[in-house]
């Protein structure tokens, strides 16, 4: 899939109509599993449905021309795309939050309670942005992983290294974040 994947990004890019349409059903089914494993792990219960988060984040992807190595670096580009609608989701929401006499929108069109983690969310982020600062392969991997639902033998694939290194990466990565969102919690 990785090569036809990137052939039909490409083709669309240069505006070929049925090409797009192609790479979305390509892709489609993945993203979806990806997605869903992302909005479980940030919000039980109500959440932003899994296709608004799919189509925005592959519009993102098609919107910005890229060039894929393989199948795995489309779907980590996958994940960040996604990380960075999350984000910022999750900054409008904080922002509607304490102006409270705009309207709430949301990516689906309907209403949905996610205040309650949206700051949860940006601190997420903060820390990994500062993780990146300090160590940018741990930062990857806590991307890939939590934001891509890539496995650790995907992961080690991508960056070259055993499962086991990013096993123990992963185990640091969880380490500094969790340290990182207590003192954002106690400030």
């Amino acid at each position: 899939m990785s090569v036809e994947l990137s052939a039909l990004l490409v083709a669309s890019r240069r505006g070929e109509a049925d090409a797009f349409a192609q790479a979305f059903d390509a892709a489609y089914g993945e993203l979806r599993r990806v997605a869903r494993r992302q909005l479980r792990h940030l919000r039980p219960g109500d959440t932003l449905t899994t296709t608004s988060l799919v189509h925005e984040a592959f519009l993102k992807l098609v919107d910005h021309p890229i060039n894929l190595a393989d199948q795995t670096h489309f779907f980590a580009l996958a994940a960040r795309a996604m990380r960075q609608i999350l984000v910022d989701y999750a900054r409008k929401r904080c922002s509607q939050k304490r102006n409270r006499g705009r309207p709430l929108t949301t990516l689906d069109g309907k209403a949905i309670p996610v205040e309650a983690l949206a700051e949860e969310m940006i601190g997420i982020d903060s820390a990994l942005v500062r993780l990146e600062k300090v160590d940018p392969r741990l930062a990857q991997i806590v991307e890939w992983r939590f934001f891509g639902g890539m496995t650790e033998e995907e992961v080690a694939a991508s960056l070259g290294v055993t499962a086991r290194t990013v096993r123990r990466d992963w185990q640091k990565a969880r380490a500094f974040l969790y340290r990182e969102l207590q003192t954002i919690e106690h400030a």
